[in-house]
């Protein structure tokens, strides 16, 4: 079996019109990635998610679901000080959403300050991937991002792989030069680099896919996805030169896009860690993302993916 540890934060989401009728679940860029790997790859691959809740009773209940859905939780945290962030989630008639957020004394902002944070490192030595997000590393105070960073790096000496989906994000940075500093010290050590071309451009100004690679390649990444939408994605291999573009079915009928980056993922990586082509991990990625934009919210209901399989 193989393990990998996801690093992140999850918020209680509300999802639907202001003064109106609203859902509360859960969510987070991160945590998505985790709940939809753990349902799709079986048994093949260990899911390990590390963040930090509170104590109180919707941290609970949060923990309670992600073991239901297969995702093992003895790397989270628990802070008696502090709780879940929040977010909400308003959509447009065309599926886009815009997000409202309150997260900045969330008990997962302060993870690395935890006291039982070494025996998270201690674990984190023996998985095989750990898997972060640009977010993973936004809602850090600066200091905790050089620690964490500072910690990939020696977990990479040591033969664990290293994901890193770039997921930008503006509003939780002081600006963009402090995004690219901090994303090129992760990148110089990153094996696989999960990218969306959207993003590529607001933070570096590419101006196309052909600009992300050459970038990526330039500071070290030695793999690379880059995520088109409903034009497929990019693979290289930087390492033997090899580079495909995989296309994808767009879906007729888009009701939310959230998580369809995140869903995306969860898929590659379930055909990735079982050592399958980039093209099928592709297909698994684009087939799992299809699902999930068809309905409303980060993570649908169980049900709605059961019948995927990509063991």
């Amino acid at each position: 079996m193989t393990h990998i540890a996801i690093i992140g934060e999850c918020m209680i989401e509300l999802n639907g019109a202001p003064f109106g009728t609203m859902t509360q679940t859960y969510g987070g860029d991160s945590l998505n990635t985790a709940v939809y790997l753990a349902r799709c790859a079986g048994d093949n691959v260990a899911v390990k998610y590390v963040s930090a809740l509170g104590v109180d009773a919707i941290s609970d209940g949060m923990i309670e679901r992600w073991q239901h859905e297969g995702v093992n939780t003895e790397l989270v945290l628990r802070d008696t000080t502090r709780q879940p962030g929040l977010y909400l989630i308003q959509l447009d008639g065309q599926g886009e959403r815009t997000f409202l957020y309150w997260r900045n004394r969330s008990a997962a902002r302060y993870m690395l300050q935890h006291q039982d944070f070494a025996k998270v490192e201690a674990v984190l030595v023996k998985v095989d991937m750990v898997y972060l997000s640009g977010i993973s590393l936004a809602i850090l105070p600066q200091q905790d991002r050089l620690r964490l960073i500072e910690l990939l790096g020696q977990l990479s000496q040591q033969g664990v792989e290293i994901v890193f989906d770039s997921n930008y994000r503006p509003a939780l940075w002081c600006d963009a030069d402090e995004t690219r500093e901090c994303y090129r010290q992760l990148l110089e050590i990153t094996d696989l680099a999960l990218v969306t071309n959207d993003d590529e451009h607001a933070l570096w100004g590419d101006s196309d896919e052909e600009v992300t690679l050459a970038r990526l390649q330039a500071v070290g990444v030695k793999k690379a996805v880059v995520k088109m939408g409903a034009k497929g994605n990019y693979y290289q291999d930087f390492t033997t030169g090899f580079r495909q573009k995989i296309s994808t079915t767009p879906v007729e009928q888009v009701v939310d896009t959230t998580s369809a980056g995140d869903s995306f993922n969860a898929g590659f990586l379930a055909g990735y860690l079982q050592d399958k082509d980039p093209e099928q991990c592709s297909h698994q990625g684009h087939q799992l993302a299809g699902i999930v934009i068809q309905h409303k919210g980060a993570i649908i209901p169980k049900q709605a993916t059961d019948a995927i399989s990509f063991a």
